[in-house]
């Protein structure tokens, strides 16, 4: 059953197939649930007692922050497969996944500046989680740099693959750096251990935003790919049939 499913993973034609079929349910959904979080959090959620009205970017910063570390969750995934498998469509789905990873982390490094004006006083401070955040944008920014200064395709995959799972050594100091060390970034409202910290009126719409932006990633990951994957894979028959 392994041995099938990977077989099936492994084929860009059919994962192509599965791009075209599911992409705008996939859009349409991340489309929907962010203008519902969005609305309601923004305007109908009620007002911070301490932050005031400034904490609402928690609707763009929370969701981007939690997705520019699962992505590289998921990238180390694909890049376990891609080593001990030689699927070749996990190096392509590392790629584009780095893609997207880069453009969260710089959404929450971004937003989190804006939130840090009027609650630190400061757009930047060099703490623990936002030192390792910004040291996880430069991973990804890395990544794909490296990978696009190759011409041998295989050897910049392996690379690639072996240095993002290397790089995951990063992602529990940006985790556990509020507890590790002291910084201006306050812990986590949101855990799996534990209830939220957030008023229930103000958790909804964030889960909403969360859902949101789950899905319009994952869209932009069939896009990505889908690219990725017509450039490599240009010269095989397929692609005529396909395009």
């Amino acid at each position: 059953m392994l041995k099938n499913f990977i077989n099936q993973f492994a084929s860009p034609k059919t994962y192509l197939k599965r791009c075209d079929k599911y992409f705008i349910f996939v859009f349409s959904a991340g489309l929907i649930f962010l203008a519902v979080g969005w609305i309601w959090g923004i305007f109908y959620s009620p007002t911070d007692v301490q932050q005031g009205d400034v904490y609402r970017i928690i609707y763009l910063h929370v969701p981007t922050s939690i997705y520019a570390q699962l992505i590289y969750w998921i990238m180390a995934f694909w890049a376990m497969i891609h080593l001990v498998w030689r699927v070749r469509l996990a190096a392509y789905l590392i790629k584009a996944a780095a893609y997207i990873g880069l453009l969260s982390t710089f959404l929450a490094l971004f937003s989190g500046s804006i939130w840090g004006i009027p609650t630190w006083g400061t757009w930047w401070q060099w703490d623990a989680r936002i030192t390792s955040t910004l040291i996880l944008f430069l991973m990804y920014l890395g990544l794909i740099t490296l990978h696009n200064s190759f011409n041998n395709f295989d050897k910049s995959d392996r690379l690639m693959s072996i240095l993002v799972i290397v790089g995951t050594i990063n992602l529990p100091i940006i985790k556990k750096s509020v507890d590790w060390w002291s910084t201006l970034h306050q812990p986590a409202s949101i855990t799996l251990t534990n209830s939220p910290s957030i008023d229930i009126t103000m958790f909804i719409p964030l889960m909403i935003s969360i859902i949101a932006f789950g899905f319009l990633y994952i869209s932009m990951g069939f896009l990505m790919s889908k690219i990725i994957i017509l450039t490599r894979e240009k010269n095989k028959t397929w692609i005529d049939q396909y395009v």
